[in-house]
């Protein structure tokens, strides 16, 4: 990270919530949002001016991120790397530095504290944005290191985990315990409590779980306006579209041709839930599959898609909206 000017065009992010701390940032012009996401939505903390500091309050422990940052107009801003300035920060006194530190550690406290008071009674913020890609990544990599295969699936030694999940990456036990029990009801592990504290953990499907924390980390470091998110209703619809495109002919590019009413007629009957003709609208939008188009010979209406391509994704919508129900 060098130091300089940096500008950041409207609704782009000058960092994340979650990302590497490395430097901090003065406004020079334009307007900047401090933002948290909660659940699917975004929520503005607080809109800031030219002279305003920005991402300062991690120069003292070096925390990630705790509040993403976007500018709401073209904006620049002045980066100031913390290589640079805890050079500086050591010729400080001593007493200088120590109240410094102590302010900062005031205001973090304060800031939870707050955060916590927020919340409705009962709600626990268990998994912030990267937790349960941290959490899955700790199971495993114990499971890859120190687990023993069986006919079940990869037994994962219990106290391994613990000590991985406590010890090395600082995250609480009760968090992983509530995942384990998510990813057991969703298939992908088993998780049982034995007697006298013991606990069963064997990973099934551990392919998966890889191939879901390497697309889901990739997801959320794309720039806003890169990512394609599913909503709950339409991933049914991707599961309607790939249950009948699996019973279609792909062609030498591996696209299917799909007729919509035929689906419609169908769909209630093979899958218990109807789907309509303009269902697949939202799903056009997002270039998921072609628009519609009309078959004179046929008179009906279609639209083409490459399986195999939806495959890669709806598997991983369904593991993050089942794990929300569940963690909860």
């Amino acid at each position: 990270m060098s130091a300089g000017a940096k500008k950041i065009p409207a609704g782009h992010y000058l960092f994340r919530d979650g990302d590497p701390s490395d430097a901090m940032y003065v406004i020079k012009g334009g307007r900047l949002a401090v933002t948290k996401s909660k659940n699917t939505s975004e929520i503005i903390l607080a809109e800031l001016g030219p002279g305003a500091m920005v991402g300062e309050m991690a120069f003292f422990d070096g925390r990630p991120r705790s509040a993403s940052v976007k500018a709401v107009k073209d904006s620049e801003v002045i980066c100031l790397p913390f290589k640079s300035l805890h050079a500086q920060f050591q010729n400080f006194p001593e007493w200088c530095k120590a109240v410094m530190r102590t302010v900062n550690d005031h205001l973090r406290e304060a800031n939870m504290r707050i955060k916590a008071l927020e919340k409705p009674p009962g709600e626990e913020d268990l998994f912030p944005p990267h937790t349960i890609n941290k959490l899955i990544s700790i199971l495993n990599l114990v499971g890859l290191r120190y687990g023993k295969p069986s006919e079940e699936g990869l037994v994962v030694p219990q106290y391994t985990l613990r000590n991985y999940t406590i010890q090395i990456f600082q995250e609480a036990t009760h968090k992983m315990d509530k995942l384990l029990q998510g990813l057991n009801d969703i298939g992908l592990i088993i998780f049982e409590n034995l007697t006298e504290g013991r606990q069963k953990i064997v990973i099934v499907q551990q392919e998966m779980l890889f191939d879901f924390v390497d697309w889901h980390n990739e997801w959320l470091f794309k720039k806003e306006q890169d990512r394609i998110q599913i909503k709950e209703e339409e991933l049914k619809i991707l599961k309607a579209l790939l249950h009948f495109g699996q019973k279609l002919i792909l062609n030498d590019k591996g696209v299917v041709k799909l007729p919509l009413k035929k689906m419609q007629d169908e769909s209630m009957k093979e899958l218990d839930f109807l789907v309509k003709v303009d269902d697949v609208n939202s799903l056009i939008e997002k270039k998921l599959v072609t628009d519609k188009t009309t078959d004179n010979d046929n008179d009906g209406v279609y639209i083409t898609f490459i399986p195999s391509e939806l495959e890669k994704i709806t598997p991983k919508w369904d593991i993050i909206y089942k794990l929300k129900k569940i963690t909860r």
